[in-house]
């Protein structure tokens, strides 16, 4: 079952259990795909890589959105945000802990025989290929700056 379709039930069951929330959330992760799937250049039916890709994306926005809620006071906005983010996040990969991305990153930097921070590139492309989905894009930049820098 594709996202699309498995978004579409969860949206039934969201309706007919009365779940304004959830439903909230569903319908943006919906709204997306359909955008996405409408683009000049697209075709009929997107990846799974660019589905991941606009729910990672979704969920930045969420946490960032309700970070920002948070710092400024705004606690029910925040909650709002936060329990978006969680909704999404359910369709997600599983997130890798720090260790996890850290050793695929030192196998990565092996394969494509980075030596400094010169390298970065090389490796950022690979490793962004390999664990997208799996880890955000800030906590791989960071560790791959780390472990060239050694």
């Amino acid at each position: 079952m594709s996202l699309k379709e498995t978004i579409n039930e969860d949206i039934k069951q969201a309706m007919l259990a009365k779940r304004k929330e959830e439903l909230t959330a569903l319908r943006s992760i919906k709204s997306a795909i359909l955008l996405a799937e409408t683009e000049k250049g697209a075709q009929e039916e997107i990846s799974e890589d660019t589905e991941m890709k606009l729910l990672m994306k979704a969920a930045k926005q969420r946490k960032e959105s309700g970070e920002l809620f948070k710092k400024e006071g705004r606690d029910d906005l925040a909650e709002k945000e936060f329990f978006e983010y969680e909704v999404i996040s359910k369709y997600l990969p599983k997130q890798m802990e720090e260790s996890e991305v850290r050793e695929a990153l030192v196998s990565i930097i092996a394969k494509v025989g980075a030596a400094s921070p010169a390298d970065m590139g090389k490796v950022m492309g690979t490793a962004t290929k390999e664990l997208a989905g799996k880890a955000e894009g800030r906590m791989i930049s960071t560790l791959v700056k780390e472990l060239l820098a050694q």
